[in-house]
């Protein structure tokens, strides 16, 4: 973003609170500008090169935010839900501020890896179809899983629609009447997996995204948890789209 902002809508799109909260801030004596109390709330900054603290600490501007979440099972991947919780709702004020959605979706009882960003372009790279963004999934599922169920998901297989996937990988962790399985698609079909296992006869009863391209769910994010992309992860995405 270019050009500059008035301080108190600055510091409320960041999620600091409304923009009458921020004044009242500013009245307390509580922000500063480039070293120097900030007399009006609605005097003008320059996001990218003023430095802005509230009570002392430095405020930290981001046009675009990228998040990782390990999202839980019963919440949807939506900003907003009139009867359900959404992943927007499992964010702090300060990322929800930025107005991020989620990239692409997981079934409400799926868990797994969910990347959330205000960043229009790289969300439209990363789910057009013309990429092939391979997407791989943990999976619990009811019936023996064998080497032919891998053999027809590497050609594509019919689904209830009469639509053919294309090819995926299959990976047996574990066969017998709850098979461990883990799936790679490179296109998301609504409840693709789902109905890839049902179109063979069997019935997936959990479901957990593990990567999307390049991106891996971090092992030690817990369910429901948030946290920021690290600039080595972005710059996977950058290179993957």
């Amino acid at each position: 973003m270019s050009g500059t902002q008035r301080l108190d809508k600055l510091l409320s799109r960041l999620g600091f609170g409304s923009r009458s909260e921020v004044r009242k801030m500013v009245k307390e004596g509580r922000v500063t500008v480039d070293g120097a109390l900030a007399k009006d709330a609605g005097m003008q900054v320059d996001p990218w090169k003023s430095k802005v603290a509230l009570d002392g600490a430095e405020v930290r501007y981001r046009e675009h935010i990228y998040l990782m979440m390990n999202k839980p099972a019963g919440v949807i991947s939506a900003t907003e839900d009139a009867r359900d919780r959404t992943v927007v709702d499992l964010l702090d004020p300060e990322y929800a501020a930025l107005k991020p959605f989620p990239v692409g979706r997981l079934d409400k009882d799926t868990e797994g890896l969910l990347l959330l960003t205000n960043d229009g372009k790289l969300a439209h790279r990363l789910l057009s179809p013309k990429k092939n963004v391979p997407k791989t999934y943990e999976a619990d599922v009811s019936g023996v899983v064998t080497e032919e169920d891998g053999e027809a998901f590497a050609r594509g297989v019919e689904l209830d629609d009469g639509y053919v996937t294309l090819p995926a990988k299959l990976e047996i962790v574990a066969s017998g009447p709850l098979s461990k399985v883990r799936l790679t698609i490179v296109e998301g079909k609504f409840h693709q997996v789902k109905r890839m296992f049902a179109a063979r006869g069997k019935r997936v009863v959990f479901l957990k995204r593990i990567s999307m391209g390049p991106l891996a769910l971090d092992p030690g994010l817990p369910p429901g948890g948030v946290r920021e992309l690290t600039e080595e992860e972005l710059a996977l995405l950058a290179g993957a789209t």
